[in-house]
């Protein structure tokens, strides 16, 4: 039976991450549309971008991963071994920052090979291979830190 609960549970983070996703592009597309000149906010994604997203929901055990691998997991900062909630919150957007940056990328290959890659960052400052965006960095940090927080246990 715990085997059920946590495919139910990796579903419903895989499910969760996918929406805000979703969300979280259509409202930064609406604002970026300002700078077109277009006030009517239009916000745009893709369906494609759905499962993209919903690999969010691997960051928070990734994050726990690399704490208990480091020997600070355990989340007590009265422990002068334990990191600080503040140095660890850096620590995992740092690397889930970098593992954003990588599934966008190679997501984008992949999708740009079969002719279907939604985004285009040709053009744009700071984009390597038109795939991903550098001066995206920040928006990635928090965007992994949101990911975590959504599919972590209640009272994790």
């Amino acid at each position: 039976m715990k085997i059920i609960t946590e495919i139910k549970t990796a579903v419903q983070n895989f499910l969760k991450c996918g929406v805000t996703g979703w969300c979280l592009e259509v409202m930064f597309t609406s604002v970026e549309s300002i700078a077109a000149g277009d006030w009517r906010l239009m916000g745009k994604t893709s369906l494609l971008m759905f499962p993209i997203y919903g690999l969010g929901a691997l960051l928070g055990p990734i994050g726990k991963g690399v704490d208990g691998w480091l020997g600070d997991g355990g989340g007590r900062t009265d422990d002068p071994g334990m990191l600080p909630a503040r140095d660890r919150a850096i620590r995992h957007g740092m690397i889930y920052m970098v593992l954003i940056f990588a599934v966008e990328y190679a997501s984008g290959m992949w999708l740009r090979s079969h002719g279907m890659c939604p985004w285009d960052y040709s053009g744009r400052h700071s984009n390597i291979n038109g795939l991903i965006r550098l001066d995206f960095a920040p928006l990635w940090f928090g965007t992994g830190l949101l990911f975590e927080q959504i599919t972590k246990k209640k009272g994790g």
